[in-house]
């Protein structure tokens, strides 16, 4: 494999001082603006909107099992999604088999909590033998939380949900923070598809054959394992850059195109563990858009998430 090289591409972002503010970890974090809620609004297509001041959109367009799309960043205009939209549940492996094409095909339901956030269920199905529960809820105006819920109703070995987003094609930047402390760019010198494992024992999943089933298999190179389960989406000419991350108890990979590439996507492998009939377990991921950070302050933004929030 070729040598793996890392290159700093740190640009300012200017933005109005009422919506930014200094968080205790010394990372910066958003205010909601003028009217700005920290809510999922229903519509009567069955769409949730959203306009928090920095981000503004529509998750699940037309009631349809996909992510966040459009979403705008407010203070610029500038586009951060496309295809499938960010923060969409994608494939879902186990016990040696994928469970249809992708989840975004699969009927869901989805209902507004008092909270602000939506909660959307795939129930179980003879092909499908899990409930799969995902709540979406802001966190701050540039934060978005995700926690997913699976409920087996047999035996799952080696049970897995990819976590998709595809940015905007702006967002022509991919990194993935790697053990050492560098953000390693999805260089195409690298392979087309690349796999960032969280240790050895996530490579016996990444490649048990999972990948192989068809429509659309995927030969994934492997790459470094990842220092903490991070990855960063980046428009060089704005400096906005997306953060995606888990705790690392929840994510064995991370997952991304080379960064020329048309998809221009992000994926998060999440579980990577056996689930008992009967038994629900949960992981979390975030979604954090900010100017391009330091890899110490990336350290600091992730600290403190998981401090605060701990696994169970």
């Amino acid at each position: 494999m070729a040598s793996h090289k890392s290159s700093a591409r740190v640009t300012q972002l200017r933005i109005s001082r009422r919506s930014l503010v200094l968080a205790s970890a010394g990372v910066l974090v958003h205010r909601p603006g003028n009217g700005a809620i920290l809510r999922f609004q229903p519509s009567a297509d069955g769409s949730f909107g959203f306009d928090t001041g920095v981000l503004k959109g529509t998750f699940r367009n037309e009631g349809r099992s996909i992510g966040l799309i459009p979403a705008t960043h407010s203070p610029t205009g500038t586009s951060l999604a496309t295809s499938m939209g960010l923060f969409g549940i994608y494939r879902v492996f186990g016990n040696g088999r994928r469970y249809g094409t992708g989840m975004w095909h699969v009927p869901s339901e989805a209902g507004a909590e008092a909270d602000g956030s939506v909660t959307v269920v795939w129930p179980a199905a003879e092909e499908r033998p899990f409930t799969m529960t995902a709540s979406y809820r802001w966190a701050a105006a540039n934060t978005l939380d995700l926690t997913l819920k699976v409920t087996a109703s047999e035996d799952l070995l080696g049970f897995e949900t990819f976590l998709a987003s595809y940015f905007g094609p702006s967002f022509r930047s991919a990194k993935v923070l790697v053990k050492g402390g560098q953000l390693m760019a999805a260089e195409r010198a690298n392979g087309q598809w690349q796999m960032f494992p969280r240790d050895p024992q996530a490579l016996k999943l990444i490649y048990d054959g999972r990948w192989k089933f068809p429509p659309n298999p995927v030969e994934w190179a492997r790459m470094p394992d990842f220092e903490l389960p991070v990855a960063v989406r980046t428009d060089p000419g704005t400096g906005l850059t997306v953060l995606i991350m888990a705790p690392a108890h929840d994510c064995f990979a991370i997952a991304t195109p080379e960064e020329s590439d048309s998809h221009h996507s992000t994926y998060l492998s999440l579980f990577g563990r056996d689930l008992k009939k009967g038994v629900t377990d949960q992981v979390r991921a975030r979604l954090v858009l900010l100017p391009a950070p330091h890899p110490e302050q990336l350290r600091s933004l992730y600290s403190n998430w998981i401090s605060r929030h701990p696994s169970r």
